[in-house]
């Protein structure tokens, strides 16, 4: 593969990192004080409708689908560095129309949607009018393993029933998420990765009950949310369905093959800002006489932190190409590998910059805790460690076997 990013992509990450300054990162202490003054923590901000108007005015925007009439036309390489820098802030995502799970579920309307599907639900949320979101995991369930999910979706005549329970439907809080793709057994007498489809749901539909929103240590994500959901007989047109049925499955490989490399991209992204923001702060700050940068374990946490920020990246940066190359099964492993290491990497360099920070590190008057929070969700959100450790493991001896 090629080192050298393009001109297209140079050009784009120069947009992308003066928008940042001048735009994303001055208004996150903005977006946080409407939110905190608003009626109801559920109520969007103004000032993130009003960034994302411009993000759109600027051209930056649907940036992440890759060969499509309907995005940037950007490779899963191309986007890599782009989607880096989003990562640096939490809000960044949404404003450039780039965030989770909206992101995923597009993918899944433009690969396996209706002509009827894609005008109804992606055309809106390309425009960044509504939200979405993806109920898959269960709370009585080892949801690890996919195969495990209860939820039913039975045919009833021009109809579908959904019976069930999710949680951590990351959106459903937000006024603005008007549809779940929701994934459930639909027959459960079929070979095991056929038993499972995925179905369209409007949130207004009878039946559906947002139960109670789930906070991630004590952060609740508002105004977006993870919501627990119940569907108490909730009936939805045939053509509802995505795909056909039993195609649930062979759905969700394609869907978080490009959801688990975008969420390793963030994780470089909040990586770097934290190394930098260490860098700052250990120049500025004097302790037993001398700046913390001249203390010998600092250098050290610095030093390491850049070599891993780098290790990361270069495996990211791999597992892109073989997507573009040779395609998401193919780069299976590579994709396994990267969803370990970078979450994993930038727990230890934002850990290694709270600790730089002191008490200060662990308040909300810089972004690190916050960040700290949702890299931790990353080892479990798209597959825990464990499961793609397996994975990796049995792709290595499949040879010896």
């Amino acid at each position: 593969m090629h080192f050298e990013y393009s001109d297209k992509v140079k050009k784009l990450q120069k947009e992308l990192q003066e928008f940042m300054h001048e735009v994303v990162y001055p208004n996150e202490s903005v977006f946080e004080e409407q939110l905190a003054n608003s009626e109801s923590r559920w109520q969007i901000p103004p000032v993130l409708e009003e960034m994302k108007a411009q993000a759109k005015a600027a051209g930056l925007w649907n940036l992440f689908l890759p060969e499509s009439e309907y995005g940037a036309g950007l490779t899963n390489l191309e986007y890599a560095p782009l989607c880096e820098i989003m990562g640096r802030s939490l809000i960044a995502p949404e404003v450039f129309n780039c965030n989770a799970p909206d992101t995923g579920n597009m993918e899944v309307l433009v690969r396996y949607g209706s002509p009827e599907q894609k005008k109804k639900w992606l055309e809106p949320l390309l425009e960044g009018k509504i939200r979405s979101c993806f109920s898959m995991t269960e709370p009585q369930v080892a949801s690890s393993d996919a195969t495990n999910m209860q939820a039913r979706i039975e045919r009833d005549g021009d109809e579908y029933v959904i019976n069930g329970r999710k949680w951590w439907s990351t959106g459903a809080g937000d006024p603005r998420c008007k549809v779940a793709i929701v994934m459930g057994l639909s027959n459960p007498d079929a070979p095991r990765h056929e038993r499972h489809s995925m179905i369209l749901v409007p949130l207004d539909t009878p039946g559906v009950k947002i139960v109670r929103i789930l906070p991630v240590f004590g952060y609740d994500h508002a105004p977006h949310g993870h919501a627990e959901i119940e569907f108490n007989n909730v009936r939805v047109p045939a053509e509802n369905m995505i795909w056909a049925e039993g195609k649930g499955f062979a759905i969700a490989q394609g869907r978080l093959g490009p959801g688990r490399i975008h969420h390793c991209m963030r994780s470089i992204g909040a990586a770097e800002r934290a190394l930098e923001l260490m860098c700052r702060r250990v120049v500025d700050r004097v302790a037993f006489g001398k700046p913390l940068a001249e203390q010998g374990v600092i250098r050290e946490w610095i030093a390491d932190s850049r070599m891993e920020i780098e290790q990361a990246r270069l495996l990211t940066l791999k597992a892109a190409y073989m997507m573009d190359t040779v395609g998401n099964k193919a780069a299976q492993k590579e994709i396994a590998m990267i969803k370990v290491v970078a979450p994993t990497i930038s727990l230890k360099v934002l850990d290694r910059a709270i600790q730089a920070f002191g008490a200060a590190g662990v308040s909300e008057d810089f972004p690190l805790a916050a960040h700290w929070a949702n890299q931790r969700t990353l080892r479990l959100a798209d597959g825990p460690d464990e499961v793609h450790r397996q994975a990796i493991a049995k792709q290595e001896l499949k040879p010896y076997l």
